[in-house]
């Protein structure tokens, strides 16, 4: 018998369990993006006040689905307030910024991935932070989003402007464009092109800074008249003439000088991204002394000037009409230096775990991380949890689904699949000798969604491949459910013990 008469029997026109990651599956982000876990209203909270939640749940309890919704909803809340709106921040791919940072180091820590993480610091997370909303927000203000997938953070202008960039003042465009220069990281086009564009875009113009170069060639083009009116090549013999040129230069040979020692500077201490020292430069030398005087550029080892970015950034975005930035992070075990070690985790992502930084006004972190690093949090001492204050951060310790809210979870799946208006449940495919009672603490062993939908399909194969179409069989016997349920229970039982000796 094959899978899709069994399902087609319930009203199902496709298989509702086929998918295990929230990513790739259609079925839960076109229908079951609004059936929420219990922990859903500690964890999103109010978009109007940004908070920051801790959220330990094991592989498949829903941490990414849980980070979608939180993105669905956030794009929902900014469509329908014009002011007060709130600029997300998945950071969640790791791996590009890991393998940059990776370079910076010797070719001896490059080869221990222990000891590329024991480098990473609070300011290199803070630098990836401000690189991803840097770039979006420089792609949004450029018209570079397209998709209606990057629609959460689309910036629309007030009635009475044309573009929202009208609405910064000179002091925030110069934050704006020191940002960009610093943290822009876009592969579409070399960043002194896209820069250009930005200022223009910004109406950000600075004729005093080409000043020192208009000296150095207004003295050039002096010395070259003199000469000329001179009438004879005896004056370039005289050492004057090139003391006077090298003089007229002196000003734009300063500035370059001090220009390329901050570029290189930055681009040594950024290290979660390529900057190019030349480049950073020619980018600097577009601003005069006084717009640079006190900025807080990433010129140290310190989280000091990145908090001062950081508060530049909300400021933008304020006026932006953008009261709030939402970080979510997750896939923490993913990238290929931590490979899912607990302890690499634990190197990784232990720096985030500091109150001033969780606790940045309009600013919320949502961290969605594995359950396993739950027991390294316990065993942390005291220093740890004063710095954490995890008494302050919305913690939810376990993602645990309850036996009827997997139960309804896979009845929502069926009915999104359905056709012709039916509404089947679970309840229906399988036989009634096996008892409600017993059908929810069966799902309920399972733990996690991801499990539970594993079992499913694999429980609809196996029954379907265990009867003819001629002789079909409409539901699953309790023998039946009860063998595969402890064959399943078996495998993930020998699959969680291989990870734990890992």
């Amino acid at each position: 018998m094959k899978t899709e008469q069994f399902l087609s029997h319930h009203g199902v026109a496709s298989n509702p369990f086929a998918e295990e990651d929230a990513q790739t599956d259609l079925v839960f982000q076109t229908h079951c993006a609004d059936v929420y876990h219990p922990a859903w209203d500690k964890v999103y909270g109010d978009p109007a006040n940004p908070a920051t939640s801790l959220v330990f749940g094991e592989k498949g309890a829903g941490k990414t689905a849980m980070r979608l919704q939180i993105v669905t909803k956030l794009a929902e809340h900014n469509r329908d307030h014009k002011a007060g709106r709130v600029w997300v921040v998945e950071y969640d791919d790791f791996n590009p910024m890991l393998d940059r940072f990776a370079d910076r180091l010797s070719a001896r820590k490059q080869r221990d991935p222990s000891r590329v993480l024991a480098d990473w610091k609070l300011w290199d997370h803070m630098d990836a932070i401000l690189s991803l909303a840097v770039t979006d927000l420089v792609d949004h203000l450029l018209d570079a989003k397209k998709s209606p997938k990057e629609d959460a953070n689309r910036l629309k202008p007030s009635a009475t402007e044309s573009t929202p960039a009208k609405a910064l003042d000179h002091a925030q465009k110069r934050d704006l464009l020191l940002l960009a220069a610093c943290y822009d990281n876009s592969t579409a086009e070399p960043l002194t092109s896209r820069w250009g564009r930005l200022r223009r875009r910004l109406g950000f113009y600075s004729p005093k800074s080409y000043m020192q170069l208009a000296i150095g060639v207004a003295v050039t083009l002096l010395v070259a008249w003199v000469g000329y009116q001179w009438g004879s090549r005896a004056w370039l013999e005289r050492p004057w003439v090139y003391l006077v040129v090298l003089a007229g230069w002196a000003p734009w040979l300063l500035k370059y000088t001090t220009r390329v020692g901050r570029a290189w500077r930055i681009s040594r201490e950024l290290r979660v991204i390529n900057r190019d020292v030349r480049a950073l430069g020619s980018l600097l030398r577009a601003f005069t002394k006084q717009d640079l005087l006190n900025q807080p550029l990433p010129e140290k080892s310190r989280t000091d000037d990145r908090y001062e970015q950081l508060d530049k950034l909300r400021g933008v975005l304020a006026t932006l009409g953008v009261t709030g930035v939402v970080v979510l992070v997750d896939r923490v075990d993913e990238p290929h230096q931590v490979n899912g070690r607990v302890e690499l985790m634990r190197d990784f992502i232990w720096s985030m775990l500091d109150n001033k930084f969780l606790k940045q006004s309009g600013l919320g972190i949502k961290l969605l991380l594995p359950a396993e690093l739950m027991d390294h949090l316990n065993r942390e001492g005291r220093d740890f949890h004063q710095r954490a204050r995890l008494d302050k951060q919305n913690v939810v310790p376990s993602l645990d689904w309850t036996g009827q809210a997997l139960l309804d979870l896979a009845d929502a799946r069926l009915a999104a699949c359905a056709e012709g208006g039916k509404r089947p449940r679970l309840r229906d495919l399988v036989d009634p000798a096996v008892s409600d009672q017993r059908l929810v603490d069966a799902i309920r062993s399972l733990r996690t969604p991801r499990h539970a939908f594993k079992f499913l399909y694999r429980l609809i194969s196996t029954h379907c491949n265990a009867h003819s179409e001629s002789e079909p069989v409409w539901r699953v016997a309790p023998d039946a459910f009860e063998a595969m349920l402890a064959v399943y229970a078996r495998e993930q039982a020998a699959v969680d013990r291989g990870l734990s000796a890992s």
